[in-house]
């Protein structure tokens, strides 16, 4: 069956505006002409001249965190515990205790690049943007949103673009049977720098994460850091978002992808 894959994920990579001074990546590169050191202790004798074209091999080495490039955060990273209002309230799970059936499903796309920077978004905003596009969301739909951030990746002023997905945003979502959402932007929530102009002027911390936070009442996952939403139709499609499986972390990286049926996207 023909299917058409679109790249969600952003690279891994040196020198790009993708995190805020001091968190970016880290990236090493060990190229064949520059390997034979490595390859030597395990072959006494070798000489490099003796290699296939005097060639070693390539690899490269990685200093990264659990949040740079594309990643999925886990439950963990927002608090201790979750699921206050979903049963009762029980111990946050990590990255690698995910349910993988979250990870794998039809997507959903919200439009929010019209908001300004910093702009928290509301359950009115949800749903009049799935009143627009015509979708009823479904448990375990994946919600991905779509912000200004989208086309500021690498440029210095990324972390603070786009807008931000408030408490009440979420729990629209969560309370409907989503599970895992994403956006392009750094952060799910606003960026800090806009909140913490809120947050001076009333002293109130219940703004800071709020967004996040919501996973105290409802466990959640969800992408940060995405890519090329603004190829995506509002729906029609899947998400597949598998995380590396890091014991006991607070988030895992993954190649983000949409995965649409060719067939089905020729008769919409």
């Amino acid at each position: 069956m023909p299917r058409t894959f679109v790249d969600l994920s952003i690279y891994l990579e040196n020198d790009v505006q993708s995190d805020p001074p001091g968190y970016g990546p880290k990236i090493q590169y060990f190229t064949h002409e520059n390997t034979y050191d490595q390859i030597v202790p395990f072959f006494p004798g070798l000489k490099k001249e003796d290699l296939p074209d005097g060639e070693g091999w390539a690899l490269e080495l990685v200093s990264l965190i659990t949040h740079n490039g594309t990643h999925l955060d886990a439950p963990y990273h927002f608090h201790s515990t979750m699921d206050a209002k979903n049963g009762g309230k029980k111990p946050a799970i990590a990255i690698d205790e995910v349910p993988l059936e979250w990870c794998f499903q039809p997507g959903v796309k919200l439009d929010f690049r019209h908001f300004a920077d910093g702009y928290v978004v509301t359950a009115a905003d949800v749903k009049a943007e799935l009143a627009r596009v015509g979708h009823a969301l479904q448990p375990l739909e994946i919600v991905v949103v779509n912000t200004r951030a989208g086309s500021c990746y690498g440029d210095a002023g990324y972390v603070a673009a786009g807008c931000g997905m408030g408490y009440e945003a979420t729990m629209y979502l969560l309370e409907r049977g989503v599970r895992l959402t994403g956006t392009d932007a750094w952060s799910w929530d606003a960026p800090f720098v806009h909140t913490a102009k809120k947050y001076a002027e009333t002293g109130d911390a219940g703004l800071i994460w709020e967004g996040h936070k919501a996973g105290r009442d409802i466990g959640y996952c969800h992408l940060e850091k995405l890519h090329n939403l603004e190829a995506l139709p509002a729906d029609g499609f899947f998400i597949s978002c598998f995380p590396h499986k890091i014991r006991g972390a607070s988030a895992g990286w993954t190649r983000a992808v949409a995965i649409f049926d060719d067939a089905l996207m020729a008769g919409r």
